[in-house]
């Protein structure tokens, strides 16, 4: 029977890593990792979205391959905020090796990105897609 590597430990390995980042701390100031957004968050924050594992050959579910959403939000006048925080996202994430779980080196690659203003909310919101693709040990 083999280990699966679960989404959850994927989401706790990414905000790990982008917790121990200094530059990304002081561009959020403060706890602006959150798991769960509450009334009361404070902006800038990141959350982390949708989270699916998939076989692209055969379109089955597999742990091995999985595709990780976060998302950026900011209330700053202009977009620049929103963009230096997924630019430092980006730098600490993008091509990054990660041990998540006990089967070996999980790469990242980033698949997409955009940011966009919500008129409705009054609200900057980014997204980064990320790959995660696990290589088991040998």
């Amino acid at each position: 029977m083999r280990t699966m590597t679960a989404p959850g430990d994927l989401q706790q390995a990414l905000f790990l890593r982008l917790k121990t980042d200094p530059s990304l701390s002081a561009l959020l100031g403060g706890a602006g990792l959150v798991e769960r957004v509450t009334a009361t968050a404070a902006y800038p924050y990141v959350t982390c979205g949708q989270t699916c594992a998939f076989d692209w050959d055969s379109g089955a579910e597999n742990d091995d391959d999985q595709l990780i959403t976060l998302h950026v939000w900011s209330k700053a006048h202009g977009d620049a905020e929103t963009i230096a925080i997924m630019e430092a996202i980006k730098a600490r994430l993008a091509d990054a090796a990660l041990v998540v779980g006990p089967r070996g080196l999980t790469r990242l690659t980033l698949e997409f990105s955009e940011h966009r203003y919500d008129e409705e909310l009054l609200e900057h919101h980014g997204l980064l897609r990320f790959r995660a693709l696990t290589q088991e040990d040998a």
